[in-house]
């Protein structure tokens, strides 16, 4: 128990820097004429984007600067491009993405055809414009992201590994987890469509503040005397889960929605991070349950423990972003 309670601190410490960090780059090129395009680069400065990475073409375009502006801790430029050659069946992309350890998402927006949508990675740096595009794109690159924010973001992973550890009982975690969900979507597609709008900093604070609260409250949990989260978990979930929908719509902004296909983005990117959310809780309660069949005595135990690893990390990411 004590060993898997240091795997997690271990294991959540050396990705503290990624803690609710989504921040790909985003190159949009939109077709204006047969031959003219724009180019928007977006390119967070956390992570090396900017300084390291820059947008590829074929050879048979031409790049002109237009502008260059920061804009929430991201450089971006945007640039006029005339190609003497159609870019289907061509590859554009990124150079000097290996230097980093993000990703970033492209969207082109050829005149009169669907928008097309990939990913590019490091191992995958460039990507093909189809001749054929396929309206279903935009949509899958959109639900990899959510499922890649809520599995890559400690922070909301060790919140919901946090609600399950308080919870017993599959209904009380299933009210919970689906007031958590409610919650969220309704900050993250307020927020995305500008109808709320939250500094980014007080809301990373709280965030860390809400897995410290839950970390306690399985820490000090006695079934003689149920505290306020057990006796009313799915309040509890709510409250939080309208914070930590303000941080999913803070990462997503960082990105941008693709103009055109903001519904269907918001949509995917929200059930991506659903889906993601499932997965955790599900592995959770496999684990408990292979822990009570194993050493039913010591489950209590190893939930302590674990409370005190969370609890250890979300602290020292509460200063962390106190002192930023």
């Amino acid at each position: 128990m004590r060993l898997l309670a240091l795997l997690i601190m271990l294991l959540t410490i050396t990705a503290t820097a990624r803690a609710d960090e989504l921040r790909p780059g985003y190159l949009e090129l939109t077709q204006l004429s047969p031959s003219d395009w724009r180019m928007v680069w977006k390119a967070p400065i956390k992570g090396g984007l900017a300084s390291n990475v820059t947008p590829s073409l074929p050879k048979s375009c031409a790049v002109r600067l237009a502008s260059r502006t920061r804009v929430n801790g991201a450089i971006v430029a945007v640039s006029d491009v005339k190609c003497t050659a159609d870019l289907a069946g061509q590859k554009v992309g990124l150079t000097g993405l290996d230097a980093t350890f993000t990703d970033a998402l492209v969207r082109i927006a050829p005149l009169g055809q669907p928008v097309q949508a990939a990913r590019l990675t490091a191992d995958a740096p460039m990507a093909e414009v189809a001749l054929k595009a396929d309206r279903a794109q935009v949509a899958k690159t959109y639900f990899l992201l959510g499922v890649e924010h809520i599995l890559a973001g400690f922070d909301h992973l060790l919140f919901v590994l946090s609600l399950v550890l308080l919870i017993t009982g599959g209904w009380q975690v299933a009210k919970a987890v689906t007031a958590f969900t409610v919650a969220h979507s309704i900050t993250l597609i307020a927020t995305s469509l500008q109808i709320l709008s939250v500094p980014r900093q007080p809301v990373e604070i709280c965030i860390a503040l809400s897995i410290v609260f839950l970390a306690v409250e399985i820490v000090k949990s006695q079934p003689s005397a149920p505290r306020l989260s057990e006796r009313i978990p799915w309040a509890v979930a709510f409250a939080f889960g309208l914070l930590h929908g303000f941080g999913f719509a803070g990462a997503l902004a960082e990105i941008g929605l693709p103009k055109g296909e903001v519904p269907v983005a918001l949509l995917t990117f929200n059930l991506g991070v659903e889906a993601g959310q499932l997965f955790i809780v599900g592995a959770v309660l496999i684990l408990l349950a292979i822990i009570r069949q194993i050493a039913t005595a010591q489950l209590n135990q190893a939930r302590v423990a674990m409370g005190y690893a969370i609890g250890s990390v979300s602290a020292f990411w509460l200063i962390e972003r106190v002192l930023a």
